[in-house]
């Protein structure tokens, strides 16, 4: 056998072979992948049992979804759990409070030309993501805006 003919089997070898490292890369990703998704990390977002509405007392600041896109807001809530949120198109007052060890809050909103809203029901749940407090607030109406999000400020 000549070498001329031994040629064209070593580049099938070698692209065989690369072709096989590729594979391996790609399953090393897949696997590490994996293995960050399914682990816990402090790094990540983690939902925080509330035992007392004390816990979220301070000043917060984020976004409520409102009909004319998300709107930036700020919340003080006091230590009996009783809240009030500034947007710029109103004010969101209300009371959060445990049920059956879920945190939940009753609000309800003021416009500059209107009178208060109905009541809003909801749950809120608080977690740690990165270093920073979040509290999130999700009305049990899921045809009514208000969903919000807000990180602690102080």
């Amino acid at each position: 056998m000549r070498t001329e003919e031994l040629a064209p089997n070593k580049a099938l070898q070698l692209r065989g072979r690369r072709h096989s490292a590729l594979q391996q890369m790609s399953m090393r990703a897949l696997f590490l992948a994996a293995v960050l998704v399914l682990s816990p990390s402090d790094g990540l977002a983690g939902e925080k049992q509330i035992v007392d509405v004390k816990e979220l007392a301070g000043r917060w600041r984020g976004w409520v979804n409102e009909v004319a896109g998300d709107e930036w807001a700020t919340m003080n809530v006091s230590p009996d759990g009783s809240f009030k949120a500034s947007t710029f198109s109103g004010t969101i007052v209300g009371k959060f409070y445990l049920q059956a060890g879920k945190l939940r809050y009753r609000s309800s909103r003021t416009t500059p030309l209107a009178m208060p809203s109905a009541a809003v029901l909801g749950t809120a749940s608080f977690s740690e993501d990165n270093g920073k407090i979040l509290l999130t607030l999700m009305p049990e109406d899921p045809d009514y805006l208000g969903r919000a999000e807000y990180e602690r400020v102080e």
